[in-house]
């Protein structure tokens, strides 16, 4: 499986990307509720979709909304080393049931009526 290197440079971005701005919702009062402050991106190479409508300025979200797309993007492309499967050592295993047995112990010990 082949993964497309997308650049996360702002530039590209801008180009890449597809800017909608539409009303966004919660508090903030007339300001956030009459003026469209959020901003939604659309990558279009990849299909991510970022939104941001923290703030009450159009230009805050935009830049947040670029910065939110180009953390996606490196975390899509980022290379994870795979894991090589490893064995309990012995002392572990013995110290594992030793802690078993011990547990166990105490139970038993609290399950025994005094006569």
């Amino acid at each position: 499986m082949t993964e497309e290197i997308y650049p996360t440079d702002r530039e590209s971005l801008e180009r890449d990307c597809d800017v909608e701005f539409f009303i966004a919702s919660g508090p903030g009062g007339q300001h956030r509720n009459k003026v469209e402050t959020g901003v939604r991106l659309l990558h279009r190479p990849s299909g991510i979709v970022v939104t941001a409508t923290e703030r009450r300025s159009q230009h805050a979200n935009r830049e947040m909304a670029f910065q939110r797309m180009a953390e996606r993007l490196e975390e899509r492309q980022k290379v994870s080393i795979p894991r090589k499967p490893t064995r309990p050592t012995l002392a572990s295993r013995r110290r594992r049931l030793d802690g078993k047995r011990h547990a166990s112990q105490i139970k038993r010990q609290r399950s025994v009526s005094p006569e």
